[in-house]
Formats: structure tokens, sequence, C-alpha cells
């Protein structure tokens, strides 16, 4: 890590430290409180953020949960934990959303995004500019030989999301309803580390890629990509995308996603001032870029981005809290 990585990490590391002293001061109002950290780079940064702040402005005793988006909201509905989940693209999960809501189980707290998500198919801006010709997935279809998947030659690779994200069900769904099984192999990349990894290592080479990645990231602020054209969004035909045992996979694009974060309703109905935070958090996507950038440039852990966002947005973070909260977040800091 370089200088100011060590900087951001040090700081950081002296606001965890205070928490041994002022995490003990309010728990009677607000206890123990667990926290879904999803495995991608923007939910851990969130995570984090939520945990300093819940810790050392409300005096909760924080505990991270690794998770995924199922199984992370088939918990909450399910089981009642965790009590919140820092990052849901609802488009994934919106049967199991809506039904928790409608079941009093689950409230959404807000846009954890400002301008939202955006999931896609993607190529490479410079096999875009080689070849104007493919931007739809029919072109990319015909042009599987030019994605060869290196384990077989016989046809294209596409990178899916990993197991466990709510992305891999709406790509698999995908992949049947256009017919791409007779042309292209279905690839699982293992990880978000495997998946942005195959990205980044395409265009040292600047070999062909096609997949599925998302925004905000730093790889799409570091990589260029082009947009493939799928056919219309349709809501109908998405929310049986978004099930396993869709009988009917819709050919269509994904719809711009609402990025929340949730929590269970008892939580919201027990904490009040922690809930009202929560609905406040709101990070435009140039701002996350420029964090999960500075993170993967120092390969920062979740925490660590956390503390980064703290030091360099304070004018944004404060004004999501009351100014005695702030105040005492400000303090940790020195």
């Amino acid at each position: 890590m370089n200088r100011s990585g060590r900087r951001f990490g040090i700081v950081i590391a002296v606001a965890v430290m205070a928490l041994v002293v002022t995490s003990g001061m309010a728990l009677a109002a607000c206890g123990k409180v667990t926290v879904g950290e999803m495995n991608w780079n923007s939910a851990r940064v969130i995570a984090n953020l939520e945990k300093f702040i819940l810790e050392v402005g409300y005096g909760c005793e924080v505990e991270l949960l690794q998770t995924s988006t199922v199984p992370a909201m088939t918990s909450m509905v399910e089981k009642g934990e965790p009590d919140i989940a820092s990052e849901i693209w609802i488009n994934s999960v919106r049967e199991t959303f809506e039904q928790g809501v409608a079941e009093g189980r689950i409230v959404s707290a807000g846009n954890v995004l400002a301008d939202g998500g955006v999931e896609a198919w993607w190529i490479p801006a410079y096999l875009a500019e080689a070849h104007p010709d493919i931007r739809t997935l029919q072109q990319v279809m015909a042009n599987a030989q030019l994605f060869q998947d290196p384990e077989d030659s016989s046809k294209g690779r596409f990178y899916n999301c990993p197991s466990g994200w709510g992305c891999k069900i709406i790509n698999n769904n995908l992949f049947r309803a256009y017919g791409m099984g007779e042309s292209f192999n279905n690839f699982d990349p293992g990880s978000g580390e495997g998946l942005s990894g195959a990205i980044a290592k395409a265009y040292e080479r600047q070999e062909p890629w096609f997949g599925y990645y998302w925004a905000p990231t730093s790889i799409l602020g570091k990589y260029p990509m082009v947009m493939i054209e799928l056919a219309g969004f349709d809501a109908e035909g998405h929310t049986c995308n978004t099930r396993e045992n869709c009988d009917a996979p819709h050919a269509g694009r994904y719809p711009p996603s609402q990025v929340l974060a949730m929590t269970t309703k008892a939580f919201a109905d027990s904490h009040p001032d922690e809930f009202a935070f929560l609905g406040s958090i709101s990070i435009p996507n140039d701002v996350m870029n420029a964090v999960l950038a500075w993170g993967e440039d120092n390969q920062a852990e979740g925490n660590e981005m956390a503390g980064y966002f703290i030091v360099k947005h304070e004018e944004l973070w404060s004004s999501w809290l009351p100014a005695d909260v702030a105040a005492k977040v400000k303090a940790a800091l020195k």
C-alpha cells in the first residue's frame, strides 16, 4: 500500500481503537446490531461506514456478517436476521423483497446510491472500436468465435456472476431466453474478484471479453466498457427472470436498479434514530467510483475504504447525521 493508503488505513485504525472506549456508552439504548456485509466492494464500503457511525455516533455494538444478496434477503424475511443489509440491488430479489414488505418483516431505509445502479452485459471499448458491427446480443452471438472459451474452443465464453449473487439467476434465465447455449458457455468466475480480474486481464492483453458487470465500480472507471443491447425491459418478464425456477425466461434488458439499505421491521421499530441515519445515506456514483478506485490501487480492505470515505467526504456524511452525532464521529477521528 502506498503512503496515501497507509495514512488512511491508520486513520480508520485509530478510529476503531476509539470504539473500545465509546462503544459501551449507549448500549442500553442501541444494543447489539448485525449488519450484512455483501461480498463486493461498494457494499463493503457502506457496511463498514454504517458500522463505524453506528458504533461511534449511536453507541451500538455492531457485528458484520459476511453474506450476499439472495441469502441475506431470504434470511431477513424468514429469520429476522441480519438487522441491516447494507446494499441490496432490488431487481435481483424483487419478489422476495415485496413478499417481505407485504408481510411486515422488512422495510426499505432508502437509496444508498444516489444515482441508482446499472446492470448490463458489456464488451471492452477497444473491442467495440475494432468491431463497430458488434453492438447487440444477436451480433455477439453471431461472432461467438471472437470470444472463444479457452477451455472449449467450440464456443464463446460468457462471464456470469458468481454463485450466490442474485444477478446469476437473472443471467442464467437470459442465457436460456436467448438460446445462448448453442454458441456460448455460461462461465462462473467463482467470486467477484474473479469476475473483475477477468476484465483486467483482458485489458492487459487487449483480448476479447464478454459478460456481466455493474456500476458504480472501480472496474468500469478504470476499464471503459460498451454496453451490449438486449431487447426492451418488461417488468413481468424480469420478475420471472429473478426466479431460479422461471418457466418462461424473458429476453429483456436489466432495468435501472434501485440500490437500497434494508432493515428488518423489528429493527426499524426499535431503533428509529438509527433507522433515520440509514435512510439518509446517499452516495453519488462518481464519489463511490473514486473511493473504489482508491481502494483497488491501495489494496484496501472494506474498513480502510470506509475510512478513506469518512476523511475525504466529511461534508457528505455529516449531512446525514444530527449535529450531536456528527460531532461524536468527528471527535473519534482526531
